[in-house]
């Protein structure tokens, strides 16, 4: 696969996973300082690994809410949650992530989490009440 095969493929994924909305907005706001990392992150993150064969999306999903857990990256695991659902996984198998990364990655980190899960999932029933 050639790199603009890799980046069409990672696009594709990219919006499977994040959304339209959210892909949109973050190539809209790409600039002369961030827009080869956009690309970078297309093309390697969504169009090498997240297309691999070896897990399924649902748990790549999974695994990466655990690492954004693990590396306190808030605004990250805010969009894993979100995104999540997209890729079949429930909120009883997001809780038991956060619960396995009380362990693993800290009772106070998956405090947090667990804050910013129910924030998450308050504004996304908000939203589906609503439409």
């Amino acid at each position: 696969m050639d790199e603009r095969e890799r980046h069409a493929k990672g696009m594709e994924v990219r919006r499977a996973v994040l959304g339209d909305a959210h892909v949109d907005r973050a190539q809209g706001n790409a600039n002369a300082l961030n827009s080869e990392f956009q690309d970078l992150i297309t093309r390697y993150a969504w169009g090498e690994i997240w297309t691999r064969p070896g897990l399924p999306r649902h748990t790549r999903s999974l695994l990466t809410i655990m690492a954004m857990v693990a590396l306190n990256r808030e605004e990250e695991l805010k969009l894993h949650l979100r995104a999540a659902a997209n890729n079949g996984v429930t909120r009883d198998e997001i809780k038991e992530v956060l619960l396995q990364a009380a362990i693993y990655c800290g009772v106070p980190a998956a405090n947090s989490a667990f804050h910013m899960a129910q924030e998450v999932f308050s504004k996304l029933d908000e939203a589906n009440s609503s439409a």
